[in-house]
């Protein structure tokens, strides 16, 4: 039945999402339908009615965008849903509203209070490597597609780089502004603890280098920001014909080498679907410069832990995405870290925020050519994990300002608890897990 069910989903977001400029979403309406028990033939006629590009599948459910045309064809199917967002287009106009002013210095969190330009993430992140400017350095993965400079920030402790590696990727899909924050917000606690004298920030970084990316997508996020706001895919343009000329981009994280041609359901091959991958694995300039970064680092210290940050839906997954059924040897420590995490979670957040975990082919849909597979795998990365963040279906990739804060708050608590438990000590005698 899962397998029915995911195939069929996967034909239904198949369809194109084609090179858009400018999109008006006023009047759209996002709603999550529940899918438990619905024919293919009700699929087939969501597939019709849905506008493409809010493409979601969490649990027994599937989020999707609904032009106001078509909002009361849906009610007539008699489907079990609720509106995530009434208005999409007044919501997405809501997110650029700042009720704070932010003064341009890195440790003033009216950062935080509201989503950012491009040029301006750029800026915050040359301001935190001023703040610790003797352990840290700005660095590159390499360039976009469209020559923007892949960023990010390498932070070590006491006695100088070249530790085991963390290494951070934020924003690998466009529309998904909260990873940038989160990452940043991590970067930031890093740097401020360190310089403040507390002990625990300071025994992690001076036993780990971290290599912190916020943007791995920029082309794609600009024009999310100009042009498009639910735009996921980088800005490649479409294979030679006979291919569609119309649609753009491919996802960088169906893109990574291993696994990419392992399971049809786990990536696209139509240039025109969300999660197209490519026309042979590492296509992508974004993922050429990842992946050189991710060898290099496995060949000099080794990487001891790997997060991919994504939204949404509230999961933190280990390897492997290709295969439900299949589970690594290191799967019993993965799964104890990621229950101390999500605990962390929990207890740190006012709204007692819950995330599920477990492998992501079991937990959640199969994925090829995905982040955490390959840095695992090729990488050789001790740890290695996609969390997807808040939330659970309220707003979805549309997440309002005033929870960017509370967002990068819980995740910082857990990832102090996972940092801490990152040496081989705490997880003695813990084996494989074994998942139901």
């Amino acid at each position: 039945m899962r397998f029915t069910l995911y195939a069929t989903l996967v034909a239904f977001f198949s369809g194109g999402v084609t090179e858009s400029s400018d999109v008006s979403y006023d009047g759209y309406k996002v709603l999550r339908v529940k899918t438990n028990g619905l024919s293919s033939s009700i699929l087939e006629k969501l597939s019709d009615l849905a506008f493409d590009e809010w493409e979601h599948q969490v649990g027994h459910h599937v989020d999707m965008v609904i032009a106001p045309d078509q909002f009361s064809t849906v009610e007539a199917l008699g489907l079990d849903f609720h509106v995530m967002h009434v208005n999409l287009g007044e919501s997405i106009a809501a997110e650029s509203v700042s009720k704070s002013v932010w003064k341009r210095q890195a440790e003033d969190l009216s950062w935080y209070d509201s989503y950012h330009d491009y040029d301006d993430h750029i800026q915050y992140f040359r301001d935190l490597h001023d703040s610790f400017p003797d352990k840290s350095e700005l660095i590159s993965s390499g360039v976009s597609y469209e020559n923007r400079s892949i960023f990010g920030l390498h932070l070590w402790g006491a006695e100088g780089p070249g530790k085991p590696a963390v290494l951070y990727h934020g924003t690998v899909h466009a529309r998904e502004w909260i990873s940038t924050k989160v990452v940043e917000y991590i970067t930031l606690q890093l740097i401020t603890g360190y310089n403040n004298g507390d002990n625990e920030t300071q025994t992690i970084l001076d036993k780990y280098d971290f290599y912190i990316f916020p943007v791995v997508n920029p082309d794609g996020f600009v024009y999310s920001q100009t042009s498009n706001r639910l735009w996921r895919k980088n800005r490649q343009p479409p294979p030679p014909p006979p291919a569609n000329q119309s649609c753009y981009g491919r996802d960088i994280n169906r893109n990574w080498e291993f696994a990419w041609d392992a399971n049809p359901l786990g990536a696209s091959t139509n240039p025109c679907s969300q999660t197209y991958k490519g026309e042979e694995p590492s296509d992508t300039p974004e993922n050429q410069g990842l992946d050189k970064l991710v060898r290099d680092l496995r060949d000099q210290a080794g990487i001891k832990l790997y997060i991919d940050w994504h939204s949404y839906g509230q999961y933190i997954l280990s390897p492997y995405g290709y295969n439900e059924t299949l589970y690594a040897p290191e799967l019993g420590k993965w799964t104890k870290a990621a229950a101390l995490v999500s605990e962390a979670i929990h207890d740190s957040s006012d709204d007692r925020t819950t995330f599920t975990f477990g492998p992501s082919g079991a937990v959640l849909y199969t994925t090829t050519g995905a982040a955490p597979d390959h840095v695992y795998s090729i990488g050789g990365a001790e740890f290695s994990y996609t969390i997807e963040l808040r939330d659970t279906g309220d707003f979805g990739f549309v997440l309002p300002p005033e929870l960017i804060r509370p967002t990068a708050e819980e995740q910082w608590a857990g990832q102090k608890v996972l940092l801490s438990l990152l040496d081989e000590e705490f997880f003695d005698g813990v084996g494989p897990a074994i998942v139901a």
